[in-house]
């Protein structure tokens, strides 16, 4: 393996016994080749290498195999067959205090996780302050672990896991437990490891929070690796699923694993990705500048230029009401503007089989120049499955603002600055 590759798997598979009555594990060791278990693959034939510095978002549906993969990873289990390959220090943070002893204090369990992952004592003692600092959990440092809440293991266990310097870091949905504050900190901290070129594995179900985190990602099905490529490509391809799932549509040859496994390098992440149960369907999707043009199939559009989004709903199937809306998305597919037909007070009733509806939004774009995508869909209401969802409907540029004025944030609004001279009075010491 070269030095540039942090992590290499070969053919990776894993299999478990799963055993009717526990007697028949012990028949099976005493009469040998008399098989009385049922093997369960959690895994079959992964294949993946993940360079040095990259940041790789791992989905999937729950029992798709992605714990079971980083498990591996981390060497706590070992594969059935297969090769792997880590170059580097791992810090896991696989499970809710995983390695943590419940009757040590949570000052015990930072230098004893510190040991386990091959900090001397003297590197531990010169990280503690600042791990102590990250959990932000007070005196219960020095109280024991069983002790904590769960948001206050998660604390403990991701600031352990951040600040001792590892060279790969393993998360396993440990952000979703904790506080807002928390949960911020932990984005900014996972932010810094990244730009100082740790590699990590970030597996969650916050697509926005994976869009935003990783450079690729990777979705794990039926324990194979079903699609690969940029993060909003994967999250597409990722909710379509779980919609075909929920509509009971079984994959055909043309969506099994081996056709949808493919190079990052040929993904062509600007094609319209379409889901839902079709009870109405999202047409003739239009987007006008503020002349009233229909913008070009290479869509150029001024900094803050007002535009209007028509969008033609065809009913199929008889809706109890309707709900549509849109979201303008950057080039990670994170949702920077975006509003809907209910929450702007044009709530859509009852709607029958052969109707067709006109929608038109007006908004202006106060965006950082560059390249932006459309979304569109619709429901019967906000629990109800989508009827229609279309990613990527259209591509479109925002040029710079004509005042020569840099935008600095993702969205620029109008802001207003005062300086006002103060009188210094001294200060007596």
């Amino acid at each position: 393996m070269g030095e540039e590759i942090a992590i290499s798997l070969k053919n990776i598979s894993k299999c478990f016994k799963c055993y009717i009555h526990p007697v028949d594990r012990l028949k099976e060791k005493f009469l040998p080749g008399s098989s009385r278990a049922n093997e369960f693959w959690a895994l079959r034939d992964i294949n993946l290498e993940i360079p040095k510095g990259e940041t790789v978002g791992i989905v999937g549906k729950n029992g798709s195999g992605k714990s079971t993969l980083l498990q591996i990873i981390a060497g706590i289990l070992t594969p059935t067959t297969g090769e792997v390959i880590v170059n580097g220090r791992v810090s896991a943070l696989l499970e809710l205090g995983s390695g943590f002893n419940p009757e040590f204090t949570g000052r015990q369990n930072i230098f004893f996780n510190g040991r386990l992952l091959g900090l001397s004592q003297k590197e531990i003692e010169d990280r503690f302050e600042a791990i102590a600092s990250f959990a932000d959990i007070g005196d219960f440092i020095d109280q024991p672990v069983k002790t904590y809440s769960s948001g206050m293991f998660v604390r403990l266990a991701f600031a352990v896991a951040v600040n001792v310097d590892p060279e790969i870091l393993i998360v396993d949905e440990a952000l979703a437990v904790g506080d807002i504050v928390f949960q911020h900190r932990c984005m900014r901290r996972m932010r810094s490891l990244m730009d100082s070129g740790v590699t990590t594995l970030f597996v969650s179900h916050d697509s926005g929070a994976v869009k935003t985190l990783c450079n690729s990602a990777v979705m794990i099905h039926q324990g194979k690796i079903y699609f690969s490529g940029i993060p909003n490509a994967v999250i597409i391809n990722y909710m379509k699923l779980v919609t075909e799932t929920e509509l009971g549509i079984e994959s055909t040859k043309e969506n099994s694993p081996k056709k949808q496994q493919i190079n990052q390098q040929k993904l062509v992440t600007t094609q319209p990705a379409r889901r839902g149960n079709r009870k109405a369907l999202i047409k003739n999707v239009r987007l006008l500048n503020q002349l009233g043009e229909e913008l070009t199939e290479t869509p150029t559009l001024g900094f803050n230029e007002q535009v209007t989004l028509i969008l033609e709903l065809h009913i199929y199937e008889e809706l109890q009401a309707c709900i549509v809306g849109f979201f303008i998305c950057d080039k990670n597919g994170n949702e920077l503007i975006g509003s809907n037909t209910f929450e702007e007070n044009h709530p859509i009733g009852k709607l029958e089989p052969g109707e067709q509806l006109k929608i038109e939004f007006k908004f202006h774009l106060p965006l950082r120049p560059g390249s932006y995508s459309l979304t569109v869909a619709g429901a019967e209401n906000y629990t109800a499955m989508t009827f229609d969802w279309i990613d990527n409907a259209m591509v479109f540029q925002v040029l710079p603002p004509d005042t020569g004025k840099r935008i600095h944030a993702l969205v620029d609004m109008p802001i207003s600055v005062q300086v006002s001279p103060q009188k210094l009075t001294a200060i007596r010491k």
